[in-house]
């Protein structure tokens, strides 16, 4: 094992029973740095960031090269439908963060399928 990979692995195993240690003492109170926000929407909003832009080089990538090549369209379309019900079930719990990253995602998405279906037809007419 190299030793990159033994210092990720020391580093997980540390982390985990750091977290399992301190479960008791977790609680969810206000963030420290948005009154108004409980602890989980703070985490879940970071989460969603990480989440909704993990699409983005590919969209620059196919940006950049002008086609479409390698983009399934129809697992975007698969995406975009699956992210509306997260916006939905994100109403029913009314959490702020699974609707926002959501909503963000479901625009990228259409984005994304917007410049595919154009250079898919470009690509045709060349």
């Amino acid at each position: 094992m190299s030793r990159f990979k033994a210092a990720g692995l020391v580093c997980t195993l540390l982390t985990l029973a750091s977290l399992c240690a301190c479960q008791r003492f977790v609680r969810d109170t206000q963030s420290l740095l948005f009154a108004r926000f409980e602890r989980s929407e703070v985490v879940g909003f970071v989460a969603g960031f990480g989440t909704t832009f993990a699409a983005v080089p590919d969209l620059m990538v196919m940006l950049k090269r002008r086609s479409s090549a390698g983009m399934s369209l129809r697992i975007l379309t698969i995406m975009a439908a699956f992210q509306i019900l997260w916006i939905y079930y994100g109403l029913l719990i009314r959490s702020r963060p699974v609707v926002a990253w959501n909503l963000i995602a479901v625009l990228m998405n259409f984005l994304t399928i917007g410049a595919s279906r154009h250079f898919a037809q470009k690509g045709k007419t060349d």
